[in-house]
């Protein structure tokens, strides 16, 4: 469980007195056990994925703002946050990888991005982010 994994870094960061690392590592869990909380039950692997994948999300977000404000102490600390977020990630696919998952699956050229978005989300829920997902349908169709 993605939880338990979480929880131990967390343990570990506070005896290492990384003040970063459990700041990041107490917000993903109080993330995931608010989920599990709202669910009733405990998660799946997909639903922890889900989370945390919301807060790199968030943490890009934070990211982008802290660039165009031209923050340098934001964005190193942004960037160091969203290292030890995508850490819980799985290995992410690469937009070749991507497309030959979508061509096998039956996304061509001419296809609606409604449609096409609605084979790649299932395929490839947790495995690729929204943003280049996106991309790699807008490339094909």
């Amino acid at each position: 469980m993605l939880k338990t994994a979480v929880f131990e870094q967390l343990k570990q960061a506070m005896r290492d007195k990384d003040v970063l690392s459990k700041g990041v590592l107490t917000l993903l869990k109080a993330a995931l056990d608010k989920a599990e909380k709202e669910k009733g039950a405990t998660l799946a692997q997909e639903e922890e994925v889900a989370v945390v994948n919301r807060e790199v999300k968030q943490t890009n977000q934070a990211l982008d703002g802290a660039k165009d404000a031209g923050r340098e102490d934001l964005i190193e600390k942004e960037e160091a946050k969203l290292e030890l977020l995508k850490s819980f990630l799985p290995k992410q696919l690469s937009e070749e990888e991507i497309a030959a998952a979508l061509t096998e699956a039956g996304v061509t050229k001419g296809m609606n991005m409604g449609d096409a978005m609605k084979i790649a989300k299932p395929l490839l829920s947790g495995k690729a982010d929204g943003a280049t997902m996106s991309k790699v349908v807008k490339s094909l169709i």
